[in-house]
């Protein structure tokens, strides 16, 4: 075979000036160059160095895509913007659509559970159900998000994200429709699984796009204060539907319209994303499909920053949820209040979530998310204590308002974390098993809180969240920054 050209070597003689450019032949080791092509042409005669002299196997091996890092960060990878690439800005519209109507699905139920209990203004429909009956709609929301982690990546892969998105808004619009037609309670369950199933999926590509951007942890606190937004409203329209003689199920018409809509626009906006940013493509070209469902499970509980992130979000979301359902009972049982009035103190704690989502996140890239977070963590304690000690309706109201507005941050940030110590190719799965454990404990501690408040008061609301405040400071802790994925 003959040797094909490929570049030259320049040589300087002894005059100090530059030879005639020399050509290099590329070839198998013993190659010489063609015979027409006499020495005093070439120059010195290029010296091959054998295979055993260099240690170097002469074949030309496969190689694999990876992305060059240097310093942690892709070497020449320029990070997307929100406006580049040009429907980036779209995607990230369809993003905070996303984050607000997660905000309505959580929050709507707390102020709902009182006429799913038992439906007095529609007798057809009276389930007539206790609280530990009705808690399993949050139980089968969790499941869902947790389900949907184990076949999440595949799904993207295969699909795109644009079909995953499709996919994601029909489980929406399937369960809410199901759940307006006023079904049997255990229909109701099993619409509140495919909710989870398909806000899981969405919440997880979205996190994992927003997070991605240049200025991510900024842009971040934007998507998460939508959330917060919803949150706000969610339980302020249901409880205006419901006292003005609506079935507490009218409120999903709302949840239902936002989904039919972010069908086509999460659809369009995120088609082609992966031909639009093929170097933030979650994970190599080659994709390994024969790993078993149980296999994936195994690599994402044994992912240390995965496992304890997930953790970190199970506390986080079990406090959120907590004390946005159960500081109304307390304040009425504990300060006297009235609940026409001090029902609006959980609209207080989520709008200082969303506040301090807003303004706050964009301060824990500055200082450092590892410490933002303790320092966060240290101040809602107080403010904890400063509710359960301090006999003061409206004292304690405001410590509620700023405790949402300290816990407000932190999920962003949190994210910021996760994003930096998770290999891409696993983001996206990691994350919707993160949110799928956190929606547990956003399901599972309310529940728990119920049930010890039924024995002994509400008052345990505030030792539960003490405990789960130094659950979170341990797992942030077990967070090491050493453990910074470099892949």
């Amino acid at each position: 075979m003959s040797a094909q050209p490929l570049g030259f070597i320049w040589n300087a003689t002894e005059s100090g000036k530059l030879a005639e450019p020399q050509r290099i032949y590329q070839g198998s080791p013993k190659t010489s160059p063609p015979s027409s092509l006499a020495p005093h042409v070439l120059g010195p005669p290029i010296v091959s160095v054998s295979p055993a002299e260099n240690g170097r196997r002469p074949e030309l091996e496969p190689f694999t895509v990876k992305e060059p890092r240097q310093h942690g960060f892709a070497a020449a990878e320029v990070a997307p913007t929100v406006w580049e690439p040009y429907k980036n800005r779209f995607r990230f519209v369809a993003s905070c659509l996303v984050g607000f109507i997660g905000g309505l699905n959580d929050s709507a139920p707390g102020a709902l559970l009182p006429y799913i209990e038992e439906q007095v203004l529609d007798p057809l429909w009276d389930y007539s159900i206790g609280y530990a009956v009705v808690s399993t709609i949050f139980v089968a929301n969790a499941l869902g998000f947790i389900a949907a982690a184990f076949f999440i990546n595949t799904i993207t892969k295969r699909f795109g994200r644009g079909k995953a998105l499709i996919l994601s808004e029909s489980l929406l619009v399937i369960s809410y429709i199901t759940v307006v037609v006023k079904p049997p309670f255990p229909v109701v369950v099993i619409a509140f699984f495919l909710t989870g199933l398909g806000a899981a999926i969405h919440l997880a590509i979205c996190n994992v796009f927003v997070a991605n951007l240049r200025n991510g942890p900024f842009f971040s606190g934007i998507f998460q204060g939508m959330y917060g937004v919803g949150g706000t409203i969610g339980p302020l329209i249901a409880t205006s539907l419901v006292r003005n003689g609506y079935h507490w199920s009218t409120f999903y018409f709302t949840t239902l319209g936002i989904a039919a809509f972010n069908i086509g626009w999460c659809g369009w906006s995120f088609w082609g994303y992966e031909k639009d940013t093929p170097q933030h493509h979650d994970g190599p070209i080659t994709v390994r499909t024969s790993a078993s469902p149980l296999a994936r499970a195994r690599k994402l509980v044994t992912h240390r920053p995965t496992l304890f992130g997930a953790m970190f979000i199970f506390a986080y979301q079990g406090i959120e949820v907590a004390i946005s359902g159960w500081v109304v009972s307390f304040l009425v049982s504990y300060r006297g209040g009235d609940l026409t009035k001090v029902g609006y103190v959980s609209a207080g704690f989520w709008a200082g979530i969303t506040l301090g989502r807003f303004f706050l996140s964009y301060l824990g890239s500055k200082i450092g998310e590892r410490i933002f977070v303790f320092g966060i963590i240290a101040g809602t304690l107080v403010l904890q204590l400063l509710v359960w000690f301090v006999p003061s309706i409206i004292g304690d109201s405001i410590a509620v308002s700023l405790a949402g507005f300290l816990l407000g941050p932190i999920y962003p940030a949190a994210t910021a974390t996760f994003v930096r110590l998770i290999p891409k190719r696993m983001q996206v799965s990691s994350f919707s098993f993160i949110a799928g454990v956190g929606s547990s404990g956003g399901a599972f501690i309310p529940f728990l809180t119920g049930l010890l408040a039924q024995q002994a008061g509400t008052w345990v609301l505030h030792p539960i969240c003490i405990s789960l405040f130094a659950a979170m400071a341990g797992t942030w802790y077990m967070l090491s920054e050493k453990h910074q994925s470099t892949e």
